[in-house]
């Protein structure tokens, strides 16, 4: 696998607003290439909108920010060419059906046709047979992942492996692109202490490659560049009406000064999540 320079990731007053409120509004950051960065926040709070934009994905509304050089809304394509999506629920959902090894074809071939140059595509089969399977080891090697170590091998079904396996297959064929920047949704879910404490040192070790990574999840490492997103201040301008009555209190600063400009992303919502809902209903997920 490549080991590309990771994309330098910058945002200011970022935001997106659906038809009924903000999925989050506010965002400001400046991370360095090859930086770990974490999108802490409860479910619902404008978390997964804010990965998805972050990587070219939804149309933001509000401000501005720019990845690798490419600044959005302008050039969400060319994020999107150096964005690669590790698990995002509903966006790159693995086939349940499939082997691990199925799974891992697929998206070599995946990459070879929407990612590839024209030129590999004429290359004698073997030849991309062989590349594909290079490909392949150095994204189970960076993700960690030990074919051997499962159930049945290659073979094992991705239906049977478990949530970190999961992530690290996942990982695994993000990386098959050599992507600039990796985006990962809801990380720590359903993992123990020891496991959630193996998948950040996954993405460490990831972003040690070179690869800037961009994690959202309920509980940030000290070591991340955190953006952390939350209900709305009700006072705040163009808030919704039905804005919950008491505002609830903001995130803390990032563990280290000047880790983000503004470390408060908002939603909108007390049932809790009809802007995001709305914003992804309305932008679609690619």
């Amino acid at each position: 696998m490549d080991s590309p320079h990771g994309a330098a990731v910058k945002a200011e007053d970022f935001g997106l607003k659906g038809p009924r409120g903000w999925a989050f509004r506010g965002v400001g950051i400046d991370a360095a290439p090859g930086s770990l960065i974490a999108v802490e926040g409860p479910s619902g709070s404008g978390r997964t909108c804010l990965l998805l934009a972050l990587t070219g994905r939804m149309k933001p509304t509000a401000g501005h920010a720019e990845v690798g050089g490419h600044r959005l809304p302008k050039k969400m394509s060319a994020v999107r060419r150096i964005a690669a999506l590790g698990p995002v629920s509903g966006v790159t959902d693995l086939d349940q059906a499939l082997t691990v090894a199925e799974q891992l074809r697929e998206g070599a071939l995946l990459q070879r046709h929407y990612g590839a140059p024209v030129r590999a595509m004429l290359r004698p089969r073997a030849e991309r047979r062989a590349a594909a399977e290079a490909r392949i080891a150095g994204a189970l090697e960076a993700a960690g992942l030990d074919l051997a170590a499962l159930p049945k091998g290659e073979r094992t079904s991705v239906r049977d492996l478990e949530r970190l396996e999961s992530v690290r297959l996942s990982v695994a064929i993000a990386l098959l692109g050599s992507p600039g920047l990796l985006a990962l949704d809801d990380l720590d879910l359903k993992l123990s202490d020891t496991e959630r404490a193996e998948a950040w040192a996954l993405l460490r070790s990831v972003a040690a490659r070179g690869i800037t990574v961009l994690a959202v999840c309920s509980e940030a490492p000290a070591d991340a560049l955190v953006l952390r997103t939350g209900p709305v201040d009700p006072d705040a301008p163009d808030a919704p009406e039905d804005a919950p009555d008491a505002p609830v209190e903001a995130a803390e600063p990032a563990g280290a000064e000047g880790d983000t400009k503004n470390d408060t992303a908002n939603d909108t919502t007390n049932d809790d999540t009809k802007g995001a809902d709305d914003a992804l209903a309305e932008a679609g997920r690619a």
